[in-house]
């Protein structure tokens, strides 16, 4: 993956200065849609896989602090899924949301990428039970992960994300099977 985001950053077609707009206060503004595979009863993660989609808002809540490679800020967002499709050993759909999401911004950027760190946490609620059998409709999530800001222009990125996804009832339900997956997205964001 990273070896087929080199060229970009080298290119002397990309060599006009984009710095990255993440000031203290700046909003962020994104959509995005995400593709994950993982295991609910089996170990292997290839056994479900959910789309989701949604939009992305965030505020940048400090100034840079750190320094060296840990260099950052970091911003709080929180996003709203009307799109929560599963498939594999169970087709369903659902809305969601992320009530809390803590993104470290990375001071560490080229003209035209910059990396971020991120923890969220949220909820998905479907008609059906998820995952299937004597579980619940309404469940929490957790996720971790990161990602790369693909800057297009001087408050516009896109932004590839790579995380570890969870999704369980915490004891809701009879029964308290989990989702595990890696999940990949792909978001656009504008920058306030």
């Amino acid at each position: 993956m990273l070896s087929l985001l080199f060229p970009f950053a080298c290119c002397t077609a990309w060599a006009q200065k984009l710095s990255p707009v993440r000031d203290k206060g700046s909003f962020d503004l994104g959509i995005w849609a995400s593709g994950e595979t993982g295991e609910e009863n089996t170990n292997s993660f290839a056994e479900a896989q959910i789309f989701s989609a949604g939009v992305f808002v965030g505020w940048v809540i400090t100034h840079e602090h750190g320094s060296g490679w840990r260099r950052g800020n970091l911003e709080y967002a929180f996003d709203l899924l009307p799109v929560f499709e599963t498939y594999g050993n169970q087709r369903t759909h659902g809305i969601g949301f992320d009530p809390v999401i803590l993104r470290w911004n990375s001071s560490l950027h080229t003209a035209r990428l910059s990396p971020y760190i991120e923890l969220a946490g949220g909820a998905v609620i479907t008609p059906s039970n998820l995952p299937p059998g004597n579980t619940s409709s309404f469940n929490f999530t957790a996720k971790g992960g990161g990602g790369i800001y693909l800057w297009t222009r001087k408050r516009q990125a896109l932004d590839i994300g790579f995380r570890w996804s969870h999704i369980s009832n915490a004891n809701l339900g009879i029964q308290n099977p989990e989702f595990n997956g890696l999940q990949l997205s792909l978001a656009y964001h504008w920058f306030k």
